[in-house]
């Protein structure tokens, strides 16, 4: 999610008028040279030679180390996530190693509370960001990312389980947004779905961590090693810039050269690009208009359907349940493998499709992958209550025993392809820049809430209607999925985004908006 659309600073006014000078300057500096130059422009400017090669190319190593330092934020998260299913079924391992009674109740709070936590800080991160800068605020996350895990490590009460887990949502949802955010400001255009695609793959990597160590580790230590990571983002992201993104919105001409240099490289010419920055913020401030008025527009009003039906979707087709309590459904099922081991497979598999999600997105389309993630899920689901059905029944399943780990390994294989970044990626496609800070502060607490609904009652579901229900349960919102993305999400692959949003209100795409649109992508 961008929430810089829907923050814009009163300062970025004056950027325009600030840039002059910068340009002047370099103007003076080219005339002074002792060959004679005529009428030279930026662009010209750029071809500086050196043993008769270009030079006017940004360097993308110190853009992939700076979004690669950000992104261990997100590893730190995913540690956090995935840390209640080493705990054990009902939280055993828990009660073992810290001598705690924590009864099915107490578990599911621990297990779900992060996510209201989360909740509480996705909407005042974006204003955080806003005021202090992205590096400051993500540095700051350190903070309560060090007080929760100390909270757990030291944990003598269910009560300290609870804060501890509720401070580490505060700082994991804070850096779902600011992550992100910091990558698409640093990045060139090339490369920013590039770096953009490192959180959801080092999000994924820290769950991973999770069920590998949680598999030889007790609970106190994989707490312990899960409170280092913060600590080592913090080391090594101090030495990275702000976003010159965010100092040009601040007015700090000369912090955001040096940010363009440090980001691009000493021999690649920054002024065009802070030029068009510039540019962009200024034309961004003067087409700004009132909430209420943009939110009032029929492609507005499809907009927020579409992002709060697949958000919806997202969240009740039971994944994060399988994410948190994937060892006790593996123990649940009887399966013959070690759960521990399935519980690894299952997060192997899921950084697997992460990374091909990243491959295949932008040629497949959003929403075929969509349709063909809501269509597995559908079966994959259905087939792990068909499992437990039989079981429950009192059917020999020995000989199938292989069956929940295959269905649960497809099930979050598409589901890490389509609907798990997808509806994320569509919500910045998907809104005018006038409403899309506040859609999408918007969005991300109705997920994180949906989130906490099926983490803290997937016990009380289980207990009540029996494992193979819950799972049809969650089978059949995955063929909701399908039918809703059928009928009303549209296809945004490779259209701009005016044709989108004329497309969301039922406005045929005007000469006018293609030729608008071919004149803007034949400048960029």
């Amino acid at each position: 999610m961008d929430y810089t659309n829907g923050m814009q600073s009163t300062s970025s006014l004056n950027f325009v008028s600030e840039t002059t000078p910068l340009l002047s300057e370099a103007s003076t500096s080219s005339t002074s040279s002792k060959m004679p130059e005529k009428n030279i422009g930026i662009s010209q400017q750029t071809l500086v030679s050196r043993g008769g090669e270009s030079v006017n190319k940004a360097r993308k190593v110190p853009q992939y180390v700076a979004g690669l330092a950000s992104t261990l934020g997100a590893l730190a998260a995913g540690m956090v996530l995935g840390w209640t299913s080493p705990a054990g079924e009902n939280g055993i391992e828990l009660d073992k190693q810290y001598n705690i009674r924590i009864d099915d109740e107490q578990f599911a709070w621990i297990g779900s509370i992060f996510n209201l936590g989360a909740a509480a800080i996705c909407v005042p991160i974006g204003i955080i960001c806003d005021k202090i800068g992205r590096k400051k605020a993500m540095l700051l996350l350190t903070i309560p990312f060090t007080i929760g895990w100390l909270l757990i490590i030291f944990s003598s009460s269910v009560k300290m389980f609870y804060i501890g887990r509720f401070i580490l949502g505060v700082s994991g949802g804070a850096f779902c947004v600011t992550a992100p955010m910091y990558t698409a400001e640093i990045a060139e255009s090339s490369i920013r779905g590039t770096l953009g695609s490192y959180f959801q793959l080092m999000l994924t990597v820290g769950i991973l961590m999770t069920y590998t160590l949680g598999t030889f580790m007790s609970m106190r230590v994989l707490s312990i090693v899960s409170a280092i990571v913060p600590l080592v983002f913090c080391a090594v992201f101090i030495m990275m810039p702000e976003t010159p993104v965010y100092l040009l919105k601040k007015g700090q001409i000369n912090s955001a050269r040096s940010s363009y240099r440090w980001l691009r490289g000493s021999t690649y010419d920054i002024e065009p690009e802070m030029t068009a920055q510039n540019e962009a913020l200024a034309e961004a401030n003067r087409n700004t208009i009132s909430f209420l008025s943009a939110i009032k527009t029929k492609a507005a009003r499809r907009g927020l359907i579409i992002a709060f039906g697949l958000m919806t979707v997202q969240q009740l087709s039971g994944v994060n349940a399988i994410i948190f309590y994937s060892g006790k459904i593996f123990k649940s099922a009887g399966a013959n493998m070690d759960p521990n081991l399935q519980t690894v497979i299952v997060g192997i598999m899921q950084v697997v499709a992460v990374f091909i999600s990243t491959l295949i997105v932008d040629r497949l389309g959003r929403r075929v992958l969509l349709l063909v993630s809501s269509a597995f899920m559908c079966i994959s689901a259905f087939t792990m209550g068909f499992y437990f059905n039989l079981q429950s029944n009192g059917t020999d399943v020995s000989s199938i025993s292989w069956v929940p780990l295959v269905a649960i390994c497809l099930f979050i294989v598409l589901f890490s392809i389509g609907f798990g970044p997808i509806p994320w990626m569509m919500m910045g496609e998907i809104f005018s820049p006038q409403i899309k800070g506040i859609a999408g502060s918007s969005a991300c607490l109705f997920n994180w809430i949906m989130a906490f609904f099926v983490t803290k009652f997937y016990s009380n579901f289980e207990s009540s209607f029996g494992s193979d229900r819950t799972f049809w349960i969650f089978s059949f919102i995955c063929a909701l999925g399908f039918v809703f993305v059928f009928l009303i999400v549209p296809e945004t692959k490779g259209k701009t985004l005016e044709e989108i949003q004329c497309e969301l209100s039922g406005e045929p795409i005007t000469t006018t908006t293609q030729n608008n649109n071919s004149n803007s992508n034949s400048k960029m």
